[in-house]
C-alpha cells in the first residue's frame, strides 16, 4: 500500500508556499481539536498525527526537499514521535492556540490524556547521600560507625499522616475533586479547554481538614539523626552504599527515601595501593642484602618476618602473599621493595674494615646499556 501523500494529507499543492501550508495545518488541527471534533476519537487521534508529521516534513526546506525528490525522508530527518519531535509543529499550533496547547493535545492524544491519573498525598521521601572518610584499616578489614546527619523524620504530633489528631481530607474545593482546573480559552474559531494540575490539592483531589500544627501538613518534621552505618569489608574507594530506608522520611506517610553512603579512602602513611596489592618500601642495610637475614616488615593485621636471600639486589621487590587487600576475588598480595641505606658517617675502625672489604672485592661487571 502506498505511503499517504503529505500535500494532499493538508490539502495544498505541491508548490504551495510556506504560508499556504501553515493555513492549512491550521485550519486542520483546528477541525480534529478534540473539543471541537464530534467523531471517534481514535480517528481524530489518527488524523491529527497525519497532520502533524505532514507539516513537520513539509515546513522544514531540507525535509521538504527530500521528499519532493524522493518521495520520503532519511532517516536521519525522520520526525520524532514525541511531544518535543514536533518542533515547527508545535511553534505554529502554539502561535494559533496559546502556550502549551500542542502539549496537552499531544498528552491528550498519545500520552497521559488518555487514561485518569491517580495521585496520592503520600509521596515517597528523597534519597539522601553521605560521604565517610575511611583509613585503609577501616575498609579492608570493616567497620562500624555511627553519625549524625540532618534529615527529615516523620512528624510524632500526627503519626506522619499530616493531619491535626480527629481530623480526615475533604474534597478539595479548588478542582471539585477531579485533582485538575480547566481554563476556557475563546477565539474567533471557538472556545478551547486547556487542563492543569489542580495547584491547591496536587492533583490529589483531596485536602486535609486540618493540618497539623507541628508539620503544617506535609507529616514530616527536619530533624539531626543518629545513625548506624555497617561498613563490609573490603570495600573500594569511591564506592557507593546504599542503606535502604535511611534517607528523608515520605511526606503524608510515604515510604522513606535511601541513604547513600560514598566511600573515601584516607592516603596511608605507610602503604601504597594498586588494585589488590599494597605496596610497602623497607630500609635495610647493604651487609643485609649481601649475606642475607630476616626482617620484620609491617601489614595489614601487623608485623611479620621476611626472609632475605644472600646476594639480593637493592631496589627489589618480594612477596608475602596474601597480604594484601581483601577482596570478593581473594586477598592482594604485599609487595616490599628493599632500599639500601648509604650509611652517612662512618668511623676510623669502619672505614678501615670497609676498605678492607672493598679490596678483596673483584672488579665490577663493565658498563652496560640501561633499560629505558
Amino acid at each position: 500500500m502506498p505511503p499517504e501523500d503529505y500535500y494532499e494529507i493538508l490539502g495544498v499543492p505541491r508548490n504551495a508556499t510556506q504560508e499556504e501550508i501553515k493555513r492549512a495545518f491550521r485550519r486542520l488541527a483546528k477541525q480534529y481539536h478534540p473539543d471541537v471534533y464530534k467523531g471517534d476519537k481514535k480517528e481524530a487521534e489518527r488524523k491529527f498525527r497525519k497532520i502533524a508529521e505532514a507539516y513537520e516534513v513539509l515546513s522544514d526546506p531540507v525535509k521538504r526537499a527530500q521528499y519532493d525528490r524522493l518521495g520520503h525522508v532519511g532517516p536521519e530527518q525522520a520526525v520524532d514521535f514525541g511531544p518535543e519531535g514536533f518542533r515547527r509543529t508545535r511553534e505554529a499550533f502554539e502561535e494559533f492556540f496559546g502556550p502549551s496547547a500542542f502539549e496537552e493535545i499531544f498528552n491528550l492524544f498519545f500520552g497521559e490524556g488518555r487514561r485518569a491519573r491517580t495521585v496520592s498525598r503520600a509521596q515517597r521521601g528523597e534519597d539522601l547521600e553521605y560521604r565517610v572518610r575511611l583509613t585503609l584499616e577501616d575498609a579492608a578489614f570493616g567497620t562500624s560507625l555511627r553519625v549524625s546527619l540532618p534529615r527529615y523524620e516523620a512528624c510524632r504530633a500526627c503519626g506522619g499522616s499530616g493531619l491535626s489528631p480527629g481530623t480526615g481530607l475533604r474534597t478539595c474545593p479548588t478542582c471539585r475533586g477531579t485533582g485538575r482546573i480547566e481554563y476556557r480559552q475563546f477565539s474567533m474559531f471557538g472556545t478551547f479547554v486547556n487542563v492543569r494540575t489542580c495547584p491547591e490539592c496536587g492533583g490529589v483531589g483531596e485536602i486535609p481538614e486540618a493540618p497539623c500544627a507541628s508539620c503544617r501538613g506535609s507529616g514530616r518534621v527536619r530533624e539531626r539523626a543518629e545513625v548506624n552505618l555497617e561498613i563490609p569489608a573490603g570495600v573500594e574507594d569511591g564506592a557507593r552504599l546504599i542503606f535502604r530506608g535511611m534517607g528523608n522520611a515520605g511526606m503524608a506517610g510515604g515510604p522513606p527515601g535511601d541513604l547513600h553512603v560514598v566511600v573515601e579512602i584516607q592516603p596511608h602513611p605507610v602503604f601504597a595501593r594498586q588494585g589488590r596489592d599494597l605496596w610497602v618500601e623497607v630500609p635495610v642495610h647493604y651487609g643485609t642484602l649481601v649475606l642475607g637475614g630476616r626482617i620484620r616488615v609491617p601489614t595489614l593485621r601487623g608485623e611479620e618476618e621476611l626472609e632475605i636471600p644472600p646476594g639480593t639486589e637493592p631496589e627489589e621487590v618480594l612477596v608475602l602473599r596474601g597480604r594484601g587487600f581483601p577482596s570478593p576475588e581473594g586477598p592482594g598480595d604485599l609487595k616490599v621493595k628493599l632500599r639500601v641505606v648509604i650509611p652517612q658517617k662512618l668511623g676510623r675502625e669502619e672505614r678501615r674494615l670497609l676498605q678492607a672489604f672493598t679490596e678483596r672485592l673483584a672488579p665490577p661487571p663493565p658498563p652496560q646499556r640501561p633499560r629505558l
